[in-house]
């Protein structure tokens, strides 16, 4: 057999009713091998996705996807889905600038009925594109594929219950593999390991059932006698599970890796005309040993060809471990220190504080409203919590961070992980929103670290401190090498000078672009151009009268940041400036005002001009501008 012989054949779910289940298995074997060497080479999530392939291709040879909307939870379980959509030939682009994103969207297929990259919206997606389809007098069946750990979001049940309540015939599948990226925590957690345990009893009531119906002239009428009495003797003896109470019918639990299975209690389910949850059971990591063992450690993986570093990189420390080490040893100087993540140990470096000071160490599951609301809680209590968050997912829990922490001016620190540009994960991961969000809660500090010396003091003073809440931004990289500038104290609502000399021109930057404005300085010095160099430090609070003696300083400053205009730092020191009439022009970088694609931290900072490059080419572009006469005194500027 050539390699794809089945894989290559299929342009889209219809391909799938033409194969037998022995084909359909040797398709998931292909899909597998397919899946495995792509995200080998350009990178992505590969435990979730081979957890996922039997339920996948069953699903697309019962329901008739794109008329039938499949709504992915989180999202990173779909490549299987896109190697059956069409998207075959340009999957090796996976991920890469240009090529196919790795998470569903809807301006890439037809199939992709809903973007999602952030957990626990595929329930509430789902009820309404389903609710929308009854409205236009359209009849097509809508599927939410829930799991790894994503159930247990505050979203997901606030949708359940709606679901419940509405009686569309939405179909919710429960993909339980016992995992969200670290290992599921919580109540719902362990009753889903309950319901697991009926495994037996739910093959032996399917073997059954196919039996009766199969008896000669009374099989069907037998079967829903047997059905209705069933229910009876359950409402007598038995208290129904979580889902039945909301109003779902509950099948499972249902071995995930058998598609004539699957395929079997999908077509039922197609019948029926209310809410029903199906409960699989899937290993995640499935068909790869090493996968399998340790699915944490595959969940997301980079590109081998990317995964060496060279001799200089291996010395390095990341943003992510510095303060990982620093954040441990806090904690062993002040026993109040605390760590809260919502499912995020690992990948926030909180491994360590939680084999160091387990009794001080809260994993909420995917529940970044509650960490938050919880670590208010422990702050109010004389404890100094640390929220370790993503930025995109602290978007999250806006409302708890200013109404629960701010307007109560606790001290909590929110350690802003994967802040700026991270990557291939594309639009629902880059970290550009953060600014924009905290910089406008009155009592919160917010804070850009420029090296690892400089994260350390930083969450060293603000443990210390307990002023009040305290944001702290750094990006998924490794720390430059530092400035003596660096590791200077902190002087509240100040930076610090890297490079200061007599010259006209002042770049004030936000600390993890650094290397990118260290580069343009390099570069403009052989244009014979020499800029003095500003850490930023403070995006919140701002010591004003000094920040506008510095513009007022210069002929030109330019302010360079990892965030968005709109809201941006930016923004407010050009504000600033306009309102104090300083004599110097304002020229603001800043990334550009759209949702920022996947490719690596190096290809986006280039495409928003925000590498040394472009940096550079900017600020010589503005200088011929201003010299021609386009650009009047006292101008802002936005690149």
């Amino acid at each position: 057999m050539k390699f794809h012989s089945f894989l290559s054949s299929i342009h889209g779910p219809e391909d799938l009713k033409r194969l037998d289940f022995g084909e359909l298995n040797r398709l998931a074997s292909e899909i597998r091998e397919e899946i495995i060497r792509t995200v080998s080479s350009n990178g992505g999530h590969l435990a979730s996705n081979l957890g996922v392939v039997e339920l996948t291709i069953a699903l697309h040879r019962t329901f008739n996807s794109p008329r039938d909307r499949i709504v992915w939870d989180v999202g990173h379980q779909c490549y299987a889905h896109k190697l059956l959509t069409g998207r075959f030939d340009s999957f090796r682009s996976l991920r890469r600038m240009g090529g196919i994103s790795g998470f569903p969207k809807r301006s890439e297929s037809a199939h992709d009925a809903f973007n999602t990259g952030h957990a626990s919206t595929s329930v509430s997606a789902a009820l309404g594109i389903l609710a929308g389809e009854r409205i236009l007098g359209g009849t097509a069946r809508t599927v939410a594929v829930i799991g790894d750990g994503a159930l247990t979001g505050g979203l997901a049940y606030e949708a359940l219950s709606h679901a419940g309540q509405l009686g569309l015939p939405l179909v919710v599948i429960l993909n339980d593999n016992k995992m969200s990226i670290s290992p599921n925590v919580g109540g719902l957690s362990k009753y889903l390991s309950r319901l697991s345990m009926k495994q037996k009893y739910q093959l032996f009531r399917r073997t059954f059932d196919s039996l009766v119906k199969k008896i000669p002239l009374c099989g069907e009428l037998l079967f829903a006698v047997i059905q209705r009495l069933k229910r009876a003797v359950k409402a007598v003896f038995y208290t129904d599970n979580f889902f039945v109470d909301l109003g779902f019918e509950y099948a499972g639990p249902i071995e995930g890796h058998h598609i004539r299975r699957l395929a079997e209690v999908f077509e039922d389910v197609r019948k029926l005309e209310r809410p029903v949850v199906i409960h699989v059971l899937t290993r995640k990591g499935k068909g790869l040993g090493s996968a399998e063992r340790d699915p944490g450690a595959y969940h997301g993986i980079a590109a081998l060809e990317r995964g060496a570093e060279d001799g200089e990189d291996a010395l390095r420390p990341s943003f992510t471990g510095v303060f990982a080490k620093a954040l441990v040893e806090a904690a062993a100087r002040d026993g109040r220190v605390t760590a809260v993540t919502a499912a995020m140990e690992k990948g926030t470096g909180l491994s360590e504080f939680r084999r160091a000071f387990p009794g001080r160490f809260f994993d909420t599951g995917i529940a970044e409203e509650h960490a938050v609301t919880f670590a208010a809680g422990l702050a109010a209590r004389g404890l100094r919590p640390v929220v370790a968050v993503y930025s995109t997912f602290a978007q999250r829990a806006v409302d708890q961070v200013i109404h629960d922490v701010c307007l109560q001016n606790l001290p909590v620190v929110f350690a802003l992980d994967r802040a700026g540009f991270v990557g291939e994960d594309g639009e629902t991961h880059q970290g550009l929103f953060d600014i924009s969000l905290f910089r406008s809660a009155p009592s919160m500090t917010l804070l850009a670290p420029a090296d690892g010396a400089e994260l350390a003091r930083m969450l060293k003073d603000s443990l210390e401190d307990g002023g009040g809440p305290v944001a702290i931004r750094y990006p998924k990289d490794l720390c430059p090498s530092g400035e003596r500038a660096f590791s200077l104290p902190l002087e509240r609502g100040r930076g610090v000078f890297v490079r200061r000399g007599e010259g006209e021109i002042c770049i004030a930057f936000t600390g993890s672009l650094y290397p990118s404005v260290r580069d343009a300085a390099d570069a403009l010095a052989l244009d014979g151009i020499f800029p003095d160099l500003y850490n930023l430090r403070f995006l919140k609070p701002v010591d004003e009268e000094y920040l506008a003696e510095i513009i007022g300083a210069y002929g030109l400053t330019v302010f360079v940041e990892e965030g968005m205009r709109a809201g941006g730092f930016g923004e407010y020191a050009a504000a600033l400036a306009h309102r104090r009439r300083c004599r110097g022009d304002v020229l603001v970088f800043a990334a550009c005002d759209q949702y920022a694609a996947q490719g690596t931290r190096k290809e986006l900072l280039a495409l928003n001009r925000l590498d040394g490059n472009g940096i550079r080419t900017g600020i010589l572009r503005f200088l011929e501008e201003r010299k021609a006469g386009r650009e009047a005194a006292g101008t802002i500027s936005f690149r």
